[in-house]
């Protein structure tokens, strides 16, 4: 059996007829691009090419063939992710062609025929669609190792495969189109895979506006059309026109938190690439419209009310005449003419900040009330299909994006804040030279407070702060300044990172009045910034609610909800505190800090909204979207989230228009299913003996993952056993692997932390301390408890949920694979210490997973997930043997000059095993 053979990918058939056929077509196309791939390779590295096809062994390679090797299996996996791709979306289009549109999972088609035939009235749903709002949010973390170049290869790929299914084309147009796609794998391979330098804010800024150019800006608005249609099937006569349900968020550009390239100025540039994304994407399509829209007069006579919209549109121009007498007995292209002139003095304007006050746009409503106006014309005029079709779309993409693409949040830790605000308490009146409190002290807290309750005097000069001061109080400023000149929704929110107690949150608001962002003249009434704490770690997720009971209880902060929508943000993160506490532990803690901030804010009146700071990976927050929000605490959603994109994740969701329309339709479908229907079920109501047992298993597994992570040989350990050190030469993000430099574990961020632990095939941030938890609780409760936790494995969906996450974890997992790494760490006490506690820790999760799975083997009811690993795992084992060899030689390099002569070819081993693995941090 050649590499390939073993190296193809498992598709899914599914139970639709001709899925198989699917399936079938689908390994064809992966024997097509692997055999396109083998004959380039082939043609320039003869060797390289018969060790993707299994003939020969990497071993004795010299260093510039072993990278060839690296990047050729590296590329053979992204191919392999691509097919996959095309596939599932072929499968589902087979199940909806064969079944129809309910029968494919996920969609809104089966959410809206589950909720007719559960007698969901129209009444209910038509207020959870107003009040649903769901909004990704696109993080620049570095954890994304393709570079924007490749993504784009790998879209015209997708686009070749779309083109190459079509049965129309002839022999010759097939193989046509097989020379492009084989054109375009060459240049895959003759591009660079590594960034010779760490990339910039403002390339990050790109990298993520990329993906609303390729398939967003028209994605979602399609989107809605699909949600109009299926309303209309299963509510006919109801209008139950959907709001924009989506809207974008995003870090890159506002997120500073440790991250030093973060800076005022760049954070101006990231607001106008974002409004200019978005305004050049109108202008496109008001010049398509405008060539379209040749509709005579005497075809479709305008109402009354288009025109004076129209005659008002011309007069409120200079070249109003000009437009009319070029575009004659065209009503409807010279009021979209109107609208682009006054579009494109809008992207001037936004480009040198230099056009005449009042010309073009003011607001993006203004450019909706004329799409609207056209809108309504084309339909009350009598062609309702063109209305529908040609504007209602690009109106509804105003709503969504408009002149801002995202909501950018800004982000800062605790410690930068209280720097600025101690620098603000000396600068006051009498206190210049002073100490300030302990920020842990009460009398810190009631400084804080009082200062809030303080109008300001009617002058007053800004305070004379350090740089680094200016420097926080500028981003507050740049919120009050440049939201107005973008767009009122150009920011999101401030993001609070390491919240440690009410008086944190209290100096983001004081600093925020500081900066004029208080509504009031005075600065005491309410401010206009969504100030979000983030809780990360297990100790603050468990601090959260005593925090929140507290900070609802304020009048000022009450106040500001109100004035921002009548809701309270809440962020929490699982990677942190997966890192802090393990998967197990980590899972029950949030879930738990939800159920009780839920419960506060329906006592104080102001519901809390979560914002989910997930990762890609399994460890970070990773998973099944639909499973995962299904399983959410009942009330915990009630149609709003937040969820963080970050790195691969982004390119693995929205790369591709139709992998992108159905990712959102599954996120969006799960939100809206979570308030209509899981909240009625049983598997949501509180079971007491099931969190009680929850409890304790979360207890136990805590206990022993901190026995690992205190242990005082597991830094070296893992310093010498994974690829650590060397991923932040990788240069995939502009943010530092540390946020405070140090070198301590609590110091580093947990995106590394588990890349690491992946790269090494140990990855104990999915599974370790499981076993420990399931074991402690078995050897208490015996044979009732056992009986307990099949019970809550067939009925919980949270307990259900985590031990399948564990259990495809498990799947990764090599020991043989991770003994070769742990025979770098140079001191054998120290590394059979480690290793032996990892090993028995293994054996004893895989144990106790099948005892409550029931299984005879790992995996066994996920058999898609293990074909597609076994298809894998045999080359990224062979990358991973290469690495440690590579790791140990480029470690023993006495000079920088001997290191280079490594270095390449240690960071593509770590690029292939992530594409192999499918994920990084």
């Amino acid at each position: 059996m050649t590499a390939f053979r073993a190296g193809r990918p498992a598709f899914e058939t599914g139970n639709a007829p001709g899925s198989i056929q699917a399936m079938l077509e689908g390994e064809e196309t992966a024997d097509l691009l692997f055999e396109l791939l083998a004959g380039v390779i082939e043609r320039r590295h003869l060797g390289v090419g018969a060790v993707l096809r299994g003939q020969s062994r990497s071993e004795d390679f010299a260093p510039d063939l072993l990278a060839r090797v690296f990047q050729a299996h590296g590329i053979w996996f992204q191919l392999l992710a691509i097919v996959e791709q095309h596939t599932a979306m072929r499968l589902r289009r087979q199940t909806e062609r064969v079944r129809g549109e309910t029968a494919v999972e996920g969609t809104f088609a089966n959410l809206i025929a589950e909720a007719a035939n559960l007698g969901v009235d129209a009444q209910e749903l038509r207020g959870r669609l107003a009040s649903t709002r769901i909004r990704p949010v696109i993080t620049a973390h570095p954890t994304e190792a393709k570079r924007v170049t490749v993504l784009e290869k790998h879209r015209r790929l997708y686009r070749l495969l779309v083109e190459l299914e079509q049965p129309r084309w002839t022999a010759r147009e097939r193989t046509r189109i097989i020379d492009t796609l084989r054109d375009e794998i060459a240049l895959l391979w003759m591009t660079g895979e590594l960034r010779l330098e760490k990339p910039s804010v403002d390339q990050e800024v790109a990298w993520g506006l990329h993906f609303f150019h390729e398939t967003l800006f028209d994605g979602v608005p399609d989107l809605l059309k699909k949600l109009d249609h299926v309303l209309a099937q299963f509510y006919p006569g109801e209008h139950l026109a959907p709001t924009p349900l989506f809207q974008f968020g995003s870090w890159i550009g506002g997120d500073r938190d440790g991250n030093p390239f973060v800076t005022n100025d760049v954070t101006r540039r990231a607001l106008a690439q974002n409004a200019l994304a978005s305004l050049r994407h109108y202008e496109q399509h008001l010049s398509l419209m405008l060539q379209r829209m040749s509709i005579a007069e005497r075809a479709l006579p305008p109402s009354p009310a288009f025109r004076t919209a129209l005659a008002n549109a011309l007069a409120a121009g200079p070249e109003g005449a000009m437009i009319a007498k070029r575009n004659s007995g065209e009503p409807y292209r010279q009021f979209l003419f109107s609208m682009l002139r006054k579009l494109q003095l809008t992207i001037a304007r936004a480009e040198h900040g230099h056009a005449t006050v009042g010309a073009g746009y003011g607001t993006a409503d203004e450019l909706i009330a004329d799409l609207r106006n056209l809108e309504d014309a084309l339909i009350e005029g009598g062609a309702p299909d063109l209305g529908e079709d040609l504007v209602r779309p690009v109106r509804r993409a105003v709503e969504i994006f408009r002149f801002r693409t995202v909501r950018l949040d800004l982000r800062e830790n605790t410690m930068c804040l209280t720097q600025t605000l101690q620098a603000l308490w000396r600068a006051s009146a009498g206190q210049n030279g002073g100490t300030p409190p302990a920020p842990e002290s009460a009398e810190w807290k009631n400084w804080i407070v009082a200062e809030l309750a303080r109008p300001f005097p009617p002058k007053r000069a800004r305070p004379d702060l350090p740089p680094e001061a200016l420097e926080t109080l500028g981003m507050f400023e740049l919120a009050r300044d440049k939201g107005n000149e973008f767009d009122r929704e150009a920011f999101g929110s401030f993001i609070l990172s390491m919240t440690r107690s009410v008086a944190d949150i209290l100096g983001a608001y004081l600093l925020a009045k500081e900066a004029g962002l208080f509504l009031d003249a005075a600065g005491v009434e309410a401010c206009t910034l969504p100030i979000v704490p983030l809780f990360e770690t297990i100790a603050d997720l468990r601090a959260a609610p005593a925090i929140m009971r507290e900070l609802l209880s304020l009048p000022v902060v009450r106040r500001s909800a109100r004035a921002q929508g009548g809701v309270q943000e809440v962020m929490i993160g699982y990677s942190d505190s997966n890192k802090d506490g393990g998967f197990l532990a980590s899972n029950w803690e949030l879930a738990k800090a939800q159920t009780r901030l839920t419960r506060i804010g329906s006592e104080a009146g102001i519901p809390i909204a979560f914002f989910h700071g997930r990762g890609g990976s399994v460890s970070r927050g990773g998973g099944p979207t639909a499973q995962a929000i299904a399983a959410q605490p009942a009330g915990s959603i009630n149609g709003r989230l937040r969820v963080t994109e970050q790195g691969e994740v982004v390119s693995f969701k929205y790369a591709n228009r139709g992998t992108a329309a159905y990712q959102m339709e599954v996120l969006g479908a799960a939100v809206l299913k979570h308030a209509l229907i899981s909240e009625r079920e049983q598997a949501l109501a509180p079971r007491a003996e099931f969190d009680e047992a929850m409890e304790a298993l979360s207890g136990a597994a805590y206990a022993a993952y901190a026995g690992l992570i205190s242990h005082p040989d597991l830094l070296p350990y893992f310093q010498a056993a994974s690829p650590l050190e060397e991923i932040a030469l990788l240069n995939i993000g502009s943010r530092p692997a540390r946020r405070f430099g140090g070198r301590s574990l609590g110091d580093l961020r947990a995106i590394p932390f588990v890349f690491a632990w992946s790269q090494n095939r140990h990855v104990v941030t999915g599974w370790y301390g499981t076993g420990s938890g399931i074991a402690s609780f078995l050897d208490v409760r015996k044979g009732p408890g056992e009986a307990l936790l099949l019970r809550m494995f067939t009925e919980s969906r949270l307990f259900r949920l985590i031990i399948g996450e564990v259990e495809k974890t498990l799947c990764l997992v090599d020991l043989k694979i991770a003994r070769e790494y742990a025979g770098l760490v140079a001191d054998m006490a120290k590394r059979d210490a480690i290793f032996a506690l990892i090993e028995q820790e293994f054996r004893l999760t895989c144990d106790m997973v099948l005892r409550i799975s029931r299984e005879r083997e790992i995996g066994e009811r996920f058999p898609s997930y293990r074909a597609r690993l076994a298809h894998r795992l045999p080359t990224i084992n062979q990358v991973n043997r290469d690495q440690v060899e590579l790791l140990r030689r480029f470690r023993a390099c006495e000079t920088e000059e001997a290191m280079e002569a490594y270095k390449s070819n240690l960071l593509l081993s770590i690029n292939c095993i992530a594409s192999g693995l499918g994920a990084t941090g």
